[in-house]
């Protein structure tokens, strides 16, 4: 029953999501909730409005593959999300494991350690599927302990960090597309496991201290966080851009590691180059 929840939590959240242009519906008149209405969606994907309706409230548990596949098209998801809403409509398949299995350890490779601590001018750190911090190298320490004069008090979680941190809101020049693209990684790692005690309870705790949280858990943006430019105001040398890239770590399930690279601009070069100079 609570997987049944839970896919109709994601189909409306992302039927509220999906504007009729997108799928050349015509936008005529007021509408009570934004998007798409329930009986446009059953349209689109060939069904019945009561079936969609039943679908949403959980009273249907065996959407057919065609229409999975369906609402994968009118909802214009992602990889990621499809996998998220084939395991909520099937279960998790055998050939497909689960990203945050139960026996996850957070202990990190040594050997992966050491290769990243022989990057000197390639901040990398490596974090589980509760958005924790589990090994930065020295260049990912000085990017962040110099960058954060003000140390913040939330401890090594990234998403805590994210939300609870009001000096977080200042050093990520684009704190809301970045807040949301880390809550859309949570979700692709964790958001099947709400059983596991970790992630129940972060999720509990931000959603009663963050507003903003709130708002993007309920959007159910389901995606691994992808390579992408990424701005920060550095107290140390100002405004630079990074570019990101996030590695699944095939022998470590539930981490990730993200690396930062400058960006192609003059300035964000050398000061990158700058930081990671003092620590070699």
């Amino acid at each position: 029953m609570e997987t049944d929840r839970k896919l109709g939590e994601f189909l409306r959240a992302r039927r509220e999501l999906t504007p009729p242009a997108r799928v050349d519906l015509p936008d005529a008149g007021s509408r009570r909730t934004p998007g798409l209405r329930r009986e446009e969606v059953a349209m689109l994907i060939g069904v019945s409005t009561d079936y969609y309706v039943r679908l949403e409230q959980g009273r249907e548990r065996n959407p057919s593959d065609q229409v999975i596949a369906a609402l994968t098209e009118v909802f214009t998801l992602g990889a990621d999300a499809v996998a998220h809403l084939y395991a909520l409509a099937r279960g998790p398949s055998p050939a497909d494991p689960d990203p945050c299995p139960p026996d996850a350890t957070d202990e990190v490779s040594p050997h992966l350690i050491r290769l990243m601590d022989s990057w000197p001018r390639t901040p990398a750190f490596v974090i589980n599927q509760c958005m924790e911090t589990l090994a930065l190298n020295p260049s990912a320490t000085a990017f962040y302990e110099r960058g954060l004069r003000r140390k913040p008090k939330i401890g090594n979680n990234t998403l805590r960090a994210m939300f609870l941190d009001p000096v977080a809101r200042e050093f990520y020049a684009d704190w809301e597309s970045t807040s949301r693209a880390k809550v859309a990684h949570f979700r692709a790692t964790a958001g099947r496991n709400l059983h596991d005690p970790r992630v129940s309870e972060l999720v509990d705790e931000l959603t009663d201290l963050s507003p903003e949280f709130r708002d993007a858990w309920a959007r159910y943006d389901v995606q691994i966080e992808p390579g992408r430019l990424r701005r920060f105001r550095h107290e140390l040398v100002g405004e630079l851009t990074v570019i990101t890239e996030v590695f699944s770590l095939a022998g470590s399930p539930g981490q990730h590691l993200i690396t930062f690279q400058a960006g192609h601009d003059r300035h964000s070069a050398e000061a990158l180059e700058q930081m990671c100079r003092e620590v070699t």
